[in-house]
């Protein structure tokens, strides 16, 4: 089971215009969802409460959504306004919500206790809309436990192997040790690699001439928002002296599916170059090939799991970070459970 009171990252905004239905699920569960006249998102359980007939092969109309197997149109609230042939509708006419709000650009969902559902609880994913940052959108979709991305993204000494020659380039990367924290609702990991050589990428963005010092400084909530801020400097500069660095900021998203399949939302936003739109698509393109080298690795290790049910895998120096965050998981979807959530 997965952790229920919390916001998950459920589409891009250019994924739900004017007069879109969108179907995802999340957690599971069979999400549909489209936006009101004036813009506002809707997130609906994918069924009509008829027959159970699909909402997303449905049709919009204004503000409502009419499932189109007998006709009965569902307001925004979910509540039934109109069935063909009938005048009264009953009380128990209505679809389940699900609280939705867009924040920059990303439409965040809440999937637990409506009550619960505080905005004010969604990350700052400032880069995803400031002047002073570009990026381009990225999607994937991982056939993997979103536990097993999270690991992915709480130990960067995979860097040094999975992406030898994209984002890694040197075997310093696993070798530096990081400084891991718990925040308020997930974890921190720093991680510096000084005197290195640069990564492949960052040769063709930076032209650095020598060596690099370079710097990872990340949370992942334990709801899979994962916001990084990472740079890139010549070690011939000072520490405070960020003239002619590549400063990212990162926003990413693991949004569980299923069991076994992860929704994986990101951006890779860059501080330097704005007005160039070739260095926008290059690291677009380096970071989609590197996570193209994530999802083949997961998806591998998500077939031999399925296939060795049980077996106990081996632990690390470098799996503290994983094993605290999945003992904290733990604990959340046990007392969400022990609170009636999972009901």
């Amino acid at each position: 089971m997965f952790i229920r009171n919390a916001w998950y990252v459920a589409a891009w905004d250019f994924e739900i215009l004017a007069n879109t239905i969108l179907e995802r699920r999340i957690l599971d569960e069979s999400i549909v969802f489209h936006r009101t006249l004036d813009g506002t998102p809707v997130a609906l359980q994918n069924r009509c409460c008829h027959r159970w007939a699909p909402l997303s092969v449905g049709r919009k109309e204004g503000d409502c959504i009419r499932c189109m197997y007998h006709g009965m149109k569902f307001g925004p609230d979910g509540v039934c306004v109109e069935i063909p042939g009938q005048s009264n509708i009953p009380p128990e006419a209505r679809v389940k919500t699900f609280p939705v709000v867009q924040r920059k650009r990303w439409l965040w969902i809440w999937m637990g206790d409506p009550a619960k559902a505080n905005p004010a609880l969604i990350p700052d994913t400032f880069s995803l809309q400031h002047p002073a940052w570009r990026f381009k959108p990225g999607y994937k979709s991982i056939r993997a436990n979103m536990l097993n991305v999270a690991d992915n993204l709480l130990d960067f000494s995979h860097l040094s192997f999975v992406h030898e020659k994209t984002l890694g380039g040197s075997p310093q990367i696993a070798e530096a040790r990081p400084e891991i924290s718990m925040v308020a609702d997930g974890m921190r990991v720093v991680r510096r690699v000084n005197d290195t050589i640069p990564a492949p990428y960052h040769q063709r963005l930076g032209k650095f001439t020598g060596k690099v010092n370079r710097w990872f400084d990340y949370t992942l909530s334990f709801s899979g928002a994962f916001l990084m801020l990472a740079g890139v400097q010549s070690v011939d500069k000072a520490e405070n002296d960020l003239d002619g660095a590549l400063l990212f900021h990162s926003c990413q998203a693991i949004t569980p599916e299923t069991a076994t399949s992860t929704h994986y939302f990101f951006a890779q936003a860059h501080g330097f170059a704005l007005d160039d739109a070739t260095i926008t698509e290059s690291i677009y393109q380096s970071i989609d090939t590197a996570f193209e080298e994530d999802r083949r690795v997961l998806e591998a290790q998500q077939r031999v799991i399925e296939t060795n049910p049980g077996e106990k895998m081996i632990f690390i120096a470098g799996d503290i970070a994983l094993a605290r965050y999945r003992r904290h998981v733990a604990d959340i979807v046990a007392a969400e459970t022990a609170a009636g959530v999972h009901a």
